[in-house]
């Protein structure tokens, strides 16, 4: 169905595409931050950023869920392995991180600063993780204060577990990475 044709003379609703200035358009219906509003919120680029985009966000629960598609040309299958493809486990892991990283980064005082590693505890792979799959990435968190956090991480593909961790970060005091 095409839209009527507005009278001659009369202004169109929309300006047509390549008008006007250039905005950003708005994320697709169940997307909360695309690829590009995460490079807002992370240092990690590319070939290192493990997260495509945030598809839910609840601060009261504490809860955000980030996607990953994975695919055949990801740099770490040149080697790992050649010829049966499985994404790292450590990279999984990862991937939970960076989305606890964005679920800080989005809460009050803690937008520029860097989390570190401080804990991997009661880490379990369960399914291996290949080319084509999309990896849900899910990080309900436990603790958050100033300096140190805690949260429960569970990486699935299509409802079955692939990687579950509790995942635990320090942020260094000012100046210590810099």
């Amino acid at each position: 169905m095409t839209e009527p044709t507005p009278p001659a003379g009369a202004a169109p609703s929309t300006p047509p595409p390549g008008s006007g200035p250039a905005t950003s358009a708005p994320p697709p219906p169940g997307v909360v931050h695309t690829s590009r509003e995460i490079e807002a919120l992370l240092p990690h680029r590319w070939p290192f950023l493990l997260v495509d985009r945030i598809v839910e966000y609840d601060p009261a629960a504490k809860r955000i869920v980030g996607l990953k598609a994975v695919t055949a040309t990801e740099w770490f299958f040149q080697g790992h392995f050649p010829g049966l493809p499985i994404m790292p486990g450590v990279l999984q892991v990862e991937a939970l991180a960076q989305t606890m990283g964005i679920y800080v980064a989005k809460q009050p005082g803690f937008g520029d600063r860097i989390g570190l590693f401080a804990g991997i505890d009661d880490c379990r792979f369960k399914r291996v993780v290949t080319p084509g799959d999309t990896l849900r990435l899910e990080v309900t968190m436990d603790k958050l204060g100033g300096r140190f956090g805690r949260g429960r991480g569970v990486a699935s593909v299509d409802g079955e577990v692939a990687c579950e961790a509790t995942i635990s970060f320090i942020i260094p005091g000012e100046g210590v990475l810099r």
